[in-house]
């Protein structure tokens, strides 16, 4: 059996290798010509996975290491009778410690106090739950918005997008989505911009798209964590000029993040097979506990990961795919002890 993969994929070779004989290729390199013969394809967020692609493969079963879905048709998937599994909240932990870790230096740089202000989450799914989760063990003030979430009747006390839009901090999580009941292309937009006010700070780190970027670069605010872009890695040189923190869409890349992705595809594609996973595979990430010095919460957590250094990426437009791919270790905050108690939920 033949596996085709995106060589980003967390230790591809040892996860997958048991399966098949497993062909690695860049994410932005699988053409169709490379899957036409192709078992089984695995990809991350850099392969449109289409008609286009897959149209006269022999590929079965299609999974995708990320969180995200805008870069599936899953329709095709469905009507061509491809299983598709995609990792669903594999990144969900990596991205919300990237938002209170920045939250908790903007404190610093800005001397307010964290429990002041109130953090507006837009799309509570698996970050925004974790995310929401962390802030109450903080004492931050919370304001959900989640309009399926809200249809659906969960219990949670949700508001309007624009009340959300007014907290002190707004924060991004939805897919991004160009159809349905609810659309969050450019989900803030020049209707509903003005409830960002001059002294608010923004994080984008659900998707590129999201926020219609063509006024967020004028928008004046206390801050810009901009982590995900439109038509990247072409980003907008003015937004980027104007942060507070611009990462190269690196929220999610935790090392834990990065091996729930490809283990989440591997226990989909054993069942797929219905053959048995191997048992030592889910034990491949174990670090032991290291030893924080930090005095304070923020230090801690500059200590385990400082994200001011992921910027550096951006300095060059040729750096943002590479410095992906070559990101540096970092690992969640259960690998960590320290004398400070940690937002670990």
């Amino acid at each position: 059996m033949k596996i085709v993969i995106d060589d980003a994929c967390y230790a591809h070779q040892e996860i997958f290798a048991n399966l098949g004989r497993v062909i690695p290729i860049p994410g932005i390199e699988i053409t169709k010509d490379a899957v036409k013969d192709a078992d089984i394809l695995i990809v991350r967020s850099r392969t449109k996975i289409n008609k286009n692609l897959l149209d006269g493969s022999k590929v079965s079963f299609v999974g995708s290491a990320v969180a995200g879905l805008d870069h599936v048709d899953q329709n095709y998937l469905k009507e061509a009778n491809i299983q598709f599994f995609s990792a669903q909240g594999c990144n969900a932990m990596a991205v919300a410690e990237f938002v209170i870790t920045t939250i908790l230096n903007l404190s610093n740089s800005f001397g307010f106090d964290i429990q002041s202000k109130t953090l507006g989450i837009i799309g509570v799914g698996n970050v925004g739950s974790r995310l929401n989760e962390k802030a109450k063990i903080l004492g931050i003030p919370t304001l959900l918005n989640d309009p399926p979430r809200q249809e659906r009747g969960d219990d949670a006390n949700f508001v309007d997008l624009e009340t959300a839009l007014s907290a002190d901090i707004v924060s991004f999580h939805t897919p991004l989505d160009f159809d349905g009941n609810h659309p969050t292309y450019h989900l803030l937009n020049k209707d509903n911009f003005h409830k960002i006010k001059n002294d608010s700070i923004v994080f984008n780190a659900a998707r590129g798209g999201v926020i219609d970027e063509s006024i967020w670069k004028d928008k004046e605010t206390l801050a810009n964590i901009i982590d995900c872009w439109e038509n990247e890695p072409n980003i907008n040189q003015k937004l980027l000029s104007s942060s507070f923190l611009a990462t190269p869409h690196i929220a999610g890349h935790s090392i834990d993040a990065k091996f729930k992705g490809s283990y989440m595809v591997y226990e989909a594609l054993c069942d797929f097979l219905n053959v048995e996973i191997d048992p030592k595979i889910a034990k491949m990430i174990d670090p032991g506990k290291i030893e924080l010095t930090g005095n304070n919460l923020r230090d801690c957590l500059n200590e385990i990961y400082d994200f001011s250094k992921d910027q550096k990426a951006l300095q060059q437009p040729n750096e943002f795919e590479k410095y992906r791919r070559n990101y540096p270790i970092r690992y969640e905050w259960h690998h960590f002890s320290s004398k400070i108690k940690l937002p670990i939920a």
